[in-house]
């Protein structure tokens, strides 16, 4: 991995578009490094915006395909991001709000269903969650 240095970064941490299935792209003829699943998933620790694409790409580790090998993409995310980072403000508005999403089976192997929501008091976010 450390050959992508050099690498443009990605606007998303994930694929966008049409939902991964395990019927997507060939099959890869090496497997998969372990070590480098263990590093993403030990970054998520403190970058939280790639929690769900690590988590997803996990899922195609057993039988991994060109298109399902998400490491490369979440990697060069991460790169273009290195700056961001969750901000806390003081501010006269403790203005209460929330945003909730869902994609109701939109996984094409088991059809089971993504939601999310995050939570501000202000302009500060307090609670967040990614389900599948």
């Amino acid at each position: 991995m450390t050959a992508m240095l050099d690498t443009k970064s990605a606007p998303t941490p994930g694929s966008m578009g049409k939902p991964l299935s395990k019927n997507d792209g060939t099959a890869l003829a090496t497997p998969l490094n372990i070590e480098e699943f263990l590093a993403l998933f030990n970054v998520t620790m403190t970058c939280l915006d790639i929690s769900f694409a690590v988590n997803r790409a996990c899922q195609f580790m057993q039988h991994p395909t060109s298109a399902t090998c998400l490491q490369k993409w979440i990697l060069r995310y991460l790169r273009g991001t290195q700056a961001h980072g969750i901000t806390l403000t003081t501010a006269s508005n403790l203005h209460l709000g929330a945003f909730i999403d869902a994609d109701w089976a939109s996984n094409p192997d088991d059809r089971r269903s993504i939601g999310g929501y995050c939570v501000f008091l202000g302009d500060n976010i307090v609670s967040w969650s990614s389900t599948e």
